[in-house]
């Protein structure tokens, strides 16, 4: 049997990691300022992360939702805490799809109703209502476009305004920071004159956080940079520094039913371990503290670059845009320089999303290899 051919692969085989690098089998050394599509939050195999997993696996791996797990207690609670969003209750899954997933079928359940408003250039995820709120046609599948989907762009409130008025809304679903789309966001008036015109029409707010946040964008949050009050936000990605899971906060005006949301997989043993150990290293290390230092380091010293026309996004979830398309320069990155970075649907943009335990003399390397590329 052969794997379904559906990526195209850099020929490098990485074989170990330790906070922001990797090895390959021919033991090359390599700066990763991707963090798998930014999954890695607290650094690859982080020794106390590492140690709470084998921990685990020695008591208990996995068993269902139908018996009492104290672990997800104690994750809700913690994650509440840190992120300053004690007001909500927590559904966990598996991948940040399933949560847009859950997200998308809570609003739809609370307002009786099916039509999504989503933006241009937004990515949800590959799932069915997830994927129909992606603005990309080349992933959705007849099937999908089942969905009632709206795409709109962002900043414009006035077009969101008159989509509303034909009262067949659930929901309005934006990311803090866009990703995949290539780092464009919001306007602090923008967000809050959505959340406005949701709560005035029944319409559930739901902020897609799955890159944007566990500390990426400087805050916990990149809707906290607006100051505002989501019906729901979902999460990813860094929530487990790698090992799979998801989770949907869903706010108290929500009721919740039995039935009416269910996972096997999600919030097992393993995966709330790997979860709370993320969110003990981002307090013991403060790493968004971190974030926020090497960011306006960084910030400062690309200038030194003047081919960049502009540098998007938030934190340690940046875009690096040229008037060109970068492809051959992040293969030259990969093969000659061994650093990773990720690309986007504007081809002209270079990705960063680091570990956010990434330090100053990274990001130094990082420019002089682009310097010396350029």
């Amino acid at each position: 049997m052969n794997l379904f051919n559906v990526y195209p692969l850099y020929n490098v085989t990485p074989v170990k990691a330790k906070g922001c690098h990797l090895w390959d089998k021919d033991n090359q050394k390599y700066l990763d300022l991707y963090g798998g599509h930014g999954v890695i939050s607290i650094g690859h195999t982080h020794i106390d992360y590492v140690a709470k997993l084998k921990s685990q696996i020695d008591k208990m791996g996995f068993y269902s939702n139908s018996i009492q797990n104290p672990l997800q207690v104690e994750l809700a609670q913690k994650l509440g805490v840190i992120s300053n969003c004690e007001n909500y209750n927590l559904f966990l899954c598996n991948s940040g799809a399933e949560a847009n997933e859950n997200a998308l079928k809570l609003a739809s359940f609370k307002t009786g109703k099916k039509k999504i408003i989503a933006f241009k250039n937004s990515f949800h995820g590959r799932t069915s209502a997830a994927v129909a709120a992606t603005d990309n046609l080349n992933i959705n599948a007849p099937l999908n476009q089942q969905q009632e989907v709206v795409f709109l762009p962002l900043n414009n409130i006035e077009l969101v305004r008159q989509e509303l008025q034909n009262n067949d809304v659930c929901a309005v679903i934006i990311e803090g920071i866009q990703g995949v789309g290539g780092l464009d966001e919001g306007t602090t008036i923008f967000f809050q004159e959505l959340q406005s015109i949701c709560n005035d029409n029944n319409v559930v707010f739901i902020v897609d956080e799955i890159q944007s946040g566990y500390g990426r964008s400087g805050k916990f949050f990149a809707f906290q940079h607006h100051n505002i009050q989501p019906d729901i936000i979902t999460v990813a990605k860094g929530m487990g520094n790698g090992f799979p899971i998801g989770g949907v906060l869903i706010s108290e005006n929500i009721e919740a039913k039995y039935g009416m949301l269910g996972t096997t997989f999600g919030g097992n043993h393993l995966a709330c371990v790997a979860a709370i150990s993320v969110l003990n290293v981002i307090e013991k290390e403060d790493l968004i503290t971190n974030v926020n230092e090497v960011s306006a380091y960084f910030l400062d010293k690309i200038k030194q670059i003047p081919q960049i026309k502009k540098v998007k996004g938030k934190g340690l979830m940046l875009g690096i845009e040229f008037d060109f398309e970068v492809s051959e320069i992040r293969k030259k990155l990969i093969f000659e320089k061994y650093i990773f970075t990720g690309g986007a649907s504007n081809k002209n943009l270079l990705r960063i999303l680091p570990p956010l335990s990434v330090t100053k003399q990274n990001m130094d390397t990082f420019i002089k290899a682009l310097k010396e590329l350029i």
